[in-house]
């Protein structure tokens, strides 16, 4: 590796640093080091079920400077993995490939390569002390034994120093979370959609969180939802127990708490028409009285006092059950009565049904597992997201949906644990059954800075499919329309059109661009766009106009 591939870097100390030192410990005879992540979100107690996350690192070591080979060896579980070295700024050139035991079969699979289009974020992060070179992670499923070979290719004379296998087990999360079945539209989390508050690292959208939750169905037993008190719309008449305001819409024959119409029958019309009848008195006061019969009341007693009744006259208000409707009808109302109390009715059931997520559906960081003790530093925010750019993970299509969750934990722990990121690269992850993930923490609604597209984070948010399109691999239709609606809704909170062309500026030096180039790209538009690279595959590219027009067309669009 050329020495002119090495440059400062600021240094940094962090927790993450500490528990990586007492963490490490050689396993016996294999050189494989296994690095333990954490011990899950905070405020958990211990749980038998649970498992934390752990990197396993294995070196590479040889006599060749131009290859590394490493024999069929026997490790600790793993489903992710990948290669990483010491310095991120040493674009490593030639071929990764690597074979894997299944540890349910106990099958080798055939040779696979490794990607090398990942790069360290253009920012302090990507500059900070423990920041490495890596491949992308390539997701492998439950294993226990790896065998690779690296060889150095094109410019590159040498392998990069430090050269390691990385290993990642996503363990297992407490009480059976991570399964991908808790739902969380956030469309107001934590505040407003371009914040620049301070964040803590930990996601915004926690149980218990302000934002919009929608409860997970499984679990809901068909429960009512959380905000629906006004259950109570089965009829006014049908709450006596409510508070006494409730007692005229209640009992339509005591419009008066004081009962002053029986003192005077020729001043009662006026007292009871505002809260009952403001309709029935408008012309003769002083025949109305006789007027409403009580005959003519079906729920009212004969026997009670008949000046009463006109308030129920039918011949002027054959419902005139809906007192709240009255008092606006008669201004000139006995003052001792009482209309602010008439909104005490029971709500209007047409109110009760619930409004339009504000959001598409999105699995929180709560419940994919992610391990916030791994986040050693709050997020850092943009000024705007103008644009969204489209990855995948590469790795296998063949995954199971309910296998989403440890996909995403791996993914993260690569990040930080290889890469030595603060955070999982991606703000939003989509699998192959429709279902979208919280990626990196600060808020879904919010301009999260990312990392994912090297050169072009300052400006764009990054959603990232998992499964690999560019080997055959085709998305889904549902795939590809929560892509869109993820899309259309991020880009809606900055008022830009999914649809449109935009126009960013380079921050860095990348594979097509130099630094402070001025590029016009579609608002949603494919990683390769901004960094010359497979990603997204090229089928998940060539799905990117109908997803343009899908997202143009989506609910969630601005």
């Amino acid at each position: 590796m050329s020495p002119g591939g090495t440059r400062a870097r600021r240094t940094r100390t962090s927790k993450r640093t500490i528990w990586l030192a007492a963490g490490a410990v050689v396993l016996a005879g294999t050189g494989v080091t296994a690095v333990a992540v954490g011990g899950g979100s905070e405020g958990g107690g211990a749980d038998e079920a649970a498992r934390p996350a752990q990197a396993h690192m294995l070196a590479l070591t040889g006599k060749d400077p131009k290859k590394r080979e490493l024999p069929r060896t026997e490790t600790q579980l793993f489903s992710l993995i990948g290669v990483s070295w010491e310095d991120s700024a040493d674009e490593f050139e030639g071929t990764a490939q690597i074979r894997t035991r299944g540890a349910e079969d106990g099958a080798w699979t055939d040779w696979r390569d490794l990607d090398f289009d990942i790069r360290a974020p253009e920012t302090q992060e990507g500059d900070a002390g423990g920041v490495r070179g890596a491949s992308e992670p390539l997701w492998v499923g439950p294993s226990d034994a790896v065998e690779a070979r690296v060889v150095a290719g094109g410019k590159e004379t040498v392998v990069p120093d430090a050269l390691r296998l990385d290993m990642i087990d996503p363990g297992e999360t407490k009480g059976g979370k991570g399964k991908g079945k808790g739902k969380t539209g956030k469309g107001q989390e934590n505040g407003n959609s371009n914040g620049k508050g301070k964040g803590n690292g930990k996601p915004s959208a926690e149980p218990g969180d302000s934002g919009t939750t929608v409860p997970d169905p499984s679990q809901s037993g068909g429960e009512t939802e959380p905000s629906s008190a006004p259950e109570q719309p089965t009829g006014p008449s049908s709450e006596p127990t409510e508070p006494p305001v409730t007692e005229q819409p209640a009992t339509s024959s005591a419009p008066e708490p004081s009962e002053e119409p029986t003192q005077d029958p020729t001043a009662e019309p006026s007292v009871p028409a505002p809260s009952e009848e403001p309709t029935a008195e408008p012309s003769s006061p002083s025949e109305e009285p006789t007027a409403p019969e009580p005959s003519e009341e079906p729920t009212q007693e004969p026997t009670q006092d008949p000046t009463q009744d006109p308030t129920q006259d039918p011949t002027a208000e054959p419902s005139a059950p809906a007192p709240s409707e009255e008092p606006t009808e008669e201004p000139t109302a006995d003052p001792t009565t009482e209309p602010t109390t008439e909104p005490s009715t029971q709500p209007d059931p047409a109110e009760s049904t619930p409004a339009a997520p504000a959001a598409p559906a999105v699995i929180s960081r709560a419940d994919w597992g992610a391990d916030e003790s791994l986040v050693a530093d709050p997020p850092d925010y943009l000024d705007k997201v103008d644009a969204v750019f489209v990855h995948h993970t590469a790795g296998t299509n063949s995954y199971e949906c309910a296998e989403s969750p440890a996909v995403i934990r791996a993914i993260l722990t690569y990040h930080v644990q290889s890469n030595g990121w603060n955070d999982i690269g991606y703000n939003f992850f989509v699998d192959k059954c429709g279902t979208v993930f919280e990626g990196r923490a600060g808020g879904t609604d919010k301009p999260v800075r990312g990392a994912h597209t090297y050169g072009f984070n300052g400006s764009s948010a990054g959603v990232s499919l998992l499964g690999d399109y560019e080997n055959g691999g085709t998305p889904t239709a549902a795939a590809k329309k929560a892509i869109a609606d993820i899309s259309a809704w991020k880009l809606g909170l900055h008022d830009v059109d999914p649809k449109a062309k935009v126009t960013l500026t380079a921050a860095a030096d990348a594979k097509g661009w130099k630094n402070g180039d001025k590029v016009t790209l579609n608002a949603i538009s494919g990683h390769s766009d901004g960094y010359a690279t497979l990603c997204p595959g090229v089928a998940l590219y060539s799905a990117l106009p109908e997803i343009r027009r899908t997202a143009g067309a989506s609910e969630y669009a601005g």
